[in-house]
């Protein structure tokens, strides 16, 4: 890998992959095989390039890291987004999230991701901007990984009275399949979740 232009496509690639974590000059200069001072002109040019007019992110610097975030002008159209009907219900991905989170909290984005398969940025970013979760400490270790937790607008959303009143998940059997026991689990929460809001609808 020779041009700016490649290095600069793989920095964008890393910061998408990783999130709401930092990436860090250091990583960028072990990935390009590059010196770190170079790796950090590279991100400051694209952080620059970013700041243009028809870009609809930025890269931001946090804690010695970097990472994607929207732009705060454009605040006013992602609540619109998140308060269209059309986007009101939760999708299957963000409702799967939404379960573990519930069940397993305090939890990492890696370790629901490990439950899941496949990566929940999204949807912990629907379930947040729903108020459905939210940021409640720092796992121990590297990287002090952001933990998630339940809000009380969730206990308020799905009738719970607290976090205790979740449906016991089914029991743990040797001869089940991981597989068996995800389908188990999100079909169970699925249904409780429905359950509820039945009966808050009946409620209005």
């Amino acid at each position: 890998m020779t041009t700016k232009i490649e290095q600069k496509a793989v920095i964008e690639g890393l910061l998408f992959v990783v999130g709401d974590e930092s990436l860090e000059s250091r990583q960028v200069a072990d990935v390009l095989g590059i010196e770190i001072e170079a790796a950090d002109s590279l991100i400051q040019e694209m952080m620059t390039d970013y700041q243009s007019d028809d870009r609809g992110i930025e890269i931001v610097e946090i804690a010695g890291g970097y990472q994607f975030t929207t732009k705060a002008k454009h605040v006013a159209y992602y609540e619109k987004f998140v308060e269209s009907p059309t986007t009101s219900s939760l999708s299957q991905a963000a409702l799967e999230t939404l379960a573990i989170i519930a069940y397993k909290q305090p939890i990492t984005r890696a370790e629901i991701e490990d439950i899941r398969g496949v990566k929940t940025e999204k949807p912990i970013q629907t379930l947040a901007s729903k108020h459905l979760i939210k940021e409640v400490g720092r796992a121990e270790g590297t990287g002090r990984a952001i933990l998630y937790g339940t809000t009380k607008e969730f206990l308020e959303y799905f009738g719970l009275k607290s976090i205790e009143n979740l449906p016991a998940l089914p029991d743990q059997s040797q001869d089940q399949s991981i597989e068996e026991e995800a389908d188990l689990f999100f079909e169970n929460f699925h249904n409780v979740l429905e359950t509820n809001a039945e009966e808050q609808e009946e409620k209005v």
